[in-house]
């Protein structure tokens, strides 16, 4: 297989979404693997991540391959004033693939321009976030039985959260509703509801939580983050905007589950974790089956 990279969810077409989740499945039965072995593969971490990076680094490992990289990019030639692109042909030179995180809108892409080995975008700023919409999207089968049909709320910060728009990309495959629940200030960007338009996809806005609690089979909550606000004004309106609680879940759906992409602050309170329909732990171990179905899929090994 010629280099295939994974920046966009754009970048994998409906059957190979389908075929990522059905692997993941298979090493959600049996997590050691060592068919990677020899190979190594970068976490380049430009932007603070706990669960991505230590979840791509533990599936490197479950694969039998060795991780190089950095968490920090205070402690790289970045800090000399190495450019970008000499960093990713510097490192394309020891490596197998590229896990990269990085704060800068595009700088996933211009990188997988320029390397000689797959990238994969573990998130560019406020744009995209392919792995964590493919463990949402295994999240959401795996609760649902499912992909097709169904109504998923998502609440909170539309307008910054790079997983609230790479998994309305990869929703517009299946037959999806959506509400989107946001302050005025932080609502879903034209853009995507303009693409939205051009598939046929229904979709609501509303500006309250309790509005369209009972009447969805996904529940995303996001938070809002603070490290995309310009003005830090602007944050303090709207950092606790939504507050779920477990008494506001009296009389949801039996089966719908509750998703958040993590860490969250204030907008799920700790007493929905012990009510049945809190899935995102789970969600967020489910990111481990998916990143390793994710790197052998795109070294061509799956």
């Amino acid at each position: 297989m010629a280099k295939k990279s994974l920046i966009s969810i754009g970048d994998f077409t409906k059957d190979e979404i389908l075929h990522v989740l059905e692997t993941a499945k298979e090493f959600e039965q049996n997590k050691v693997q060592n068919f990677l072995e020899g190979k190594v593969i970068a976490s380049l971490f430009f932007e603070p991540s706990t669960r991505t990076r230590l979840s791509f680094e533990t599936a490197i490992n479950r694969l039998g391959a060795k991780v190089i990289g950095f968490s920090d990019a205070s402690n790289t030639s970045q800090s000399k004033g190495e450019t970008l692109k000499d960093t990713i042909k510097m490192v394309s030179n020891y490596v197998d693939m590229i896990v990269m995180r990085h704060p800068l809108e595009g700088s996933s892409r211009y990188a997988s321009e320029v390397a000689s080995v797959p990238v994969v975008n573990a998130g560019d700023g406020a744009n995209q976030h392919p792995s964590q919409t493919l463990l949402d999207l295994y999240s959401i089968m795996q609760t649902q039985g499912t992909l097709d049909g169904l109504t998923i709320n998502m609440v909170g910060d539309l307008k910054y959260g790079r997983t609230t728009h790479s998994l309305l990309q990869a929703m517009s495959h299946f037959k999806t509703k959506f509400i989107f629940t946001s302050p005025d200030e932080l609502k879903m960007p034209k853009e995507y509801k303009a693409f939205l338009d051009s598939k046929g996809i229904k979709y609501e806005e509303t500006d309250s939580l309790e509005e369209h609690l009972n009447d969805c089979d996904i529940l995303y909550m996001t938070r809002v983050q603070q490290e995309r606000f310009t003005d830090p004004m602007e944050y303090e309106r709207v950092k606790d905007v939504y507050r779920l609680t477990a008494s506001m879940l009296d009389n949801v759906k039996p089966g719908m589950k509750i998703l958040h992409p993590l860490p969250r602050i204030t907008e799920i309170d700790q007493d929905v974790d012990d009510t049945p329909y809190a899935y995102y732990f789970k969600q967020a171990e489910n990111g481990l089956y998916v990143r390793m179905a994710i790197i052998s899929y795109l070294l061509g090994y799956r």
